[in-house]
């Protein structure tokens, strides 16, 4: 922005004596004034600009989405070619959905929490992460039978104080800061470019849902925080008058569950088992009345399943169109790229798009196996 700053040429003041220099001491003293009142309005102004990190001039601005990676020894060797190109990138922030590696693969363990984590303080951008399955719901797979110690343990390496990971790490609210809601302190939201994102800790193995007893009463806990969480995520955006919501978690909540029988068989889609998807039932549900009641795009982020897609996955089932159902239009679902490939979204986040949000896949070269486009 071009700001003109007043004349520097001296002014004549006319008078006689002690009134003359007084004229001139005041004249004087008004246009330091004056310069340093528009010396102040530039840097703020420059501040200003520089507040949005990887904004351009029309606040559009892109973040890295990654996750699921490190399952094997191939896939631990590949993970600093991907972190270097989200380092070459002008990026606002990278996003981690989960899943730090494999139980067999050393996942559960506490030098994996840390390497990790100093895995992500090396990215030169903030870095937001959320849990997945293999740290912690899943670790009986490598003979680790107390996963509820493993959760307290990535709770306790991952998320505390009030800022992302990363090398220059971003301001963001805990749900924790509620009383009610002490120990979810994973759960996070910031905003950033007047669009809002929040994470929700639920994570695949059906959300940690039918295993034991206690598993069962630890699900029915964090769900309870993690539905409050959504519900007070999309209150702010509407308080805050939002351009858009993005919502970041692990687990594929299988939306297919709720479609229109036809809609299914269209595409021979059988409807998930429930041993895989009953842990995400009252999610969906609450999910689909928070997207119904906020018109402006949605955007949710997951891993999971390791299949590279952007779709509209929520179907009403409500008998329109010959028993096809109807798309809710302002609500995208991503799922990333996971093992065995190592490459990365990028989220495009534009106020000029009636979308908002726009995705598309970037491929690492020094991870592609093998085959690579001439």
């Amino acid at each position: 922005m071009m700001v003109a700053l007043p004349s520097l040429r001296n002014r004549v003041v006319t008078g006689t004596g002690n009134m003359g220099s007084t004229l001139r001491r005041s004249r004087h003293a008004g246009k330091r004034s004056s310069l340093l009142a528009v010396a102040t309005l530039v840097i703020a102004l420059a501040q200003g600009c520089a507040s949005t990190p990887g904004a351009d001039s029309t606040g559009r601005f892109e973040i890295a989405l990654i996750g699921d990676q490190h399952y094997d020894a191939e896939s631990t060797a590949m993970f600093p070619n991907l972190l270097a190109s989200l380092n070459r990138a002008d990026l606002a922030f990278v996003v981690h959905v989960g899943d730090l590696g494999a139980p067999r693969y050393g996942s559960c363990e506490d030098e994996t929490y840390y390497r990790r984590r100093d895995e992500f303080n090396g990215s030169r951008h903030p870095f937001f992460y959320t849990p997945g399955d293999n740290e912690w719901t899943d670790c009986h797979q490598a003979g680790i039978p107390g996963s509820l110690e493993r959760l307290a343990k990535v709770r306790e390496v991952f998320f505390h104080g009030e800022r992302s990971l990363g090398g220059r790490a971003l301001p963001l609210t805990r749900q924790s800061a509620d009383q009610r809601y002490g120990k979810f302190r994973e759960n996070v939201r910031w905003t950033y470019g007047g669009v809002v994102f929040a994470t929700l800790h639920t994570p695949g193995s059906n959300n940690n849902l039918g295993r034991t007893p206690e598993m069962d009463a630890e699900y029915t806990e964090r769900n309870a925080a993690n539905l409050a969480w959504l519900r007070e995520t999309f209150s702010h955006a509407k308080q805050a008058r939002s351009r858009g919501v993005m919502l970041v978690m692990h687990a594929n909540p299988y939306f297919e569950r709720t479609w229109p029988e036809r809609r299914r068989g269209a595409i021979g889609a059988a409807p998930p088992s429930p041993k895989r998807s009953a842990g995400y039932i009252e999610f969906v549900a609450a999910l689909e009345r928070e997207v119904l009641a906020y018109e402006k795009p949605i955007a949710l982020v997951h891993g999971d399943t390791h299949y590279f897609r952007v779709d509209k996955p929520i179907i009403l089932d409500d008998g329109r169109a010959r028993g096809f159902g109807t798309v809710v239009e302002n609500f995208t679902r991503v799922e990333l790229f996971g093992y065995p490939e190592s490459h990365w979204v990028r989220a495009t986040v534009d106020p000029a798009d009636p979308n908002v949000f726009s995705f598309s896949p970037v491929m690492v070269r020094e991870n592609f196996r093998g085959r690579w486009p001439e």
